[in-house]
């Protein structure tokens, strides 16, 4: 079955079976363009990261039945200029959250439903919107939407090589069941991820401190079609060692831990090197804001890891991780437990606790509660860790995504290293956030590019094929 979809006449050829590419699909489909989509991975595993996610950010003018008040695009753009420190392209970046505007209609067009956020999840009730059910149940919507629509889909199947002449895509080469098959179709769509989950590859730009790098997301995404489209002239943007990081539980599997491996408890209490001292400000803003800056700033650290200790006032205060705490009932003891230098963790704790001045605790708001004398500084939510039993977690570097990718325009249309744009290359998702995220993220963001930019790319295959 599979290769007779192969020999068939196409008009748009996608590359990937995330939100992205289905977004993509489904919109050159209900164009009447005839589309295939090849998604690497196996069905199981079908949908990239987007199996992973939980909610998009939109900008929007008034609260709704899911979303607890307004966001308008200015302060969209000021909470992602804060996080990127500028490093964005602001054109295509204020677009994209003015656009970011239509998609909850437009995602709700296809299917997908929301819900109100969850306790815990990061206080974001109010600038993101929550799939019902997760990302799975967002892939399983799409999909249902897609193949009733008649986009055809082929899993097992890898964009190897792409035939190019010129500025026009021809053909690409599609691996599947270990034969190569020649595709041609008039407008190919590039939403196959990036590179996170090549070791050797993020080896490059990290050296020996990439294999202690755990993988949120999926194992396909190996940057294979990334390399194709660079290697073949595409005009390439953003820094191959920027990510999306975060700290996850260093108990975390080497891929595929999902969400559930975040750790959300950082704030609530103070975080530790492998030579038990503080190396960051726990308390610097609020932790939407702030979660992706935590794996590369663990990263940094001997052996790539760190370890957060909380008191018991603190446990329920956070989505817990799948990964019990460690407990234990004296410093001296969680030293121990965590292999740290125990007159050094005790010499730490005593300094941090000191430094703690009074102050109305308040998980809600930037409270204020803060230390003074130490370096570095907790500037928020600091009060004494003095009440046992004690729980540490021990953390790690994170990757969900990476930053290199393709150039693209208002269009999606990917643009060459020569000069202009393709004539019928176009892309989304991962494999071109870096043009709006050149570092750092905010919570939810990687969804609503891949939703507009899919959109944007079905939109441009569709009307080229026209």
């Amino acid at each position: 079955m599979s290769m007779d979809l192969f020999g068939r006449d196409w008009d748009v050829l996608v590359a990937g079976g995330g939100n992205a590419a289905l977004c993509a699909a489904i919109t050159a489909r209900r164009a009447g363009a005839r589309v295939l989509v090849v998604e690497a991975a196996p069905k199981f595993y079908r949908g990239g990261n987007t199996r992973h996610t939980r909610n998009m950010r939109v900008a929007h003018d008034h609260p709704n039945e899911v979303l607890t008040g307004p966001y308008p695009e200015d302060e969209f753009w000021e909470d992602l200029l804060r996080v990127t420190g500028g490093n964005t392209d602001e054109q295509l970046a204020r677009f994209t959250l003015a656009q970011s505007k239509e998609l909850w209609d437009y995602m709700s067009s296809l299917g997908v439903r929301f819900q109100p956020s969850l306790t815990g999840s990061l206080s974001l009730g109010r600038t993101n919107a929550f799939f019902l059910g997760g990302g799975k149940s967002l892939m399983n919507a799409l999909y249902r939407t897609a193949e009733a629509e008649g986009v055809a889909v082929v899993y097992d199947a890898e964009v190897t090589a792409v035939e190019i002449e010129g500025a026009a895509f021809r053909a690409a080469e599609v691996t599947h069941d270990g034969q190569a098959r020649r595709v041609p179709a008039r407008a190919f769509v590039a939403a196959a991820g990036g590179f996170e989950a090549n070791i050797e590859w993020l080896e490059e730009y990290w050296g020996p401190a990439a294999r202690n790098f755990r993988i949120r997301g999926t194992p396909y995404n190996r940057g294979s079609l990334l390399r194709t489209l660079l290697d073949a002239g595409a005009q390439q943007v953003g820094e191959p060692d920027q990510c999306h990081a975060v700290a996850i539980d260093a108990r975390a599997p080497q891929f595929d831990g999902g969400i559930a491996t975040r750790l959300d408890c950082i704030v609530f209490g103070m975080v530790v090197n492998r030579e038990a001292e503080r190396f960051y400000d726990e308390g610097e803003d609020f932790w939407p804001k702030r979660y992706a800056i935590w794996g590369r700033l663990v990263a940094a650290q001997p052996e790539q890891e760190a370890y957060a200790i909380i008191d018991s006032r603190s446990i329920e205060l956070f989505m817990p991780s799948i990964f019990p705490a460690i407990e234990a009932g004296s410093i001296e003891e969680m030293a121990g437990k965590l292999d740290l230098p125990p007159d050094r963790l005790r010499a730490t704790w005593e300094a941090f606790n000191a430094a703690v001045r009074p102050g109305d605790f308040d998980p809600a708001t930037l409270d204020g509660c803060r230390t003074e004398g130490l370096t570095p500084e907790k500037t928020n939510w600091a009060r004494t860790i003095e009440q046992p039993p004690f729980h540490a977690y021990p953390l790690r570097p994170g990757i969900t995504f990476t930053y290199l990718g393709v150039k693209v325009d208002r269009e999606a249309r990917v643009q060459r290293a020569s000069g202009g744009a393709y004539d019928n290359i176009y892309a989304a998702g991962e494999i071109m956030a870096g043009n709006v995220l050149g570092k750092g993220y905010l919570a939810g963001i990687g969804m609503t590019i891949g939703s507009v930019f899919g959109r944007l790319a079905g939109q441009g295959a569709s009307s080229h094929v026209a």
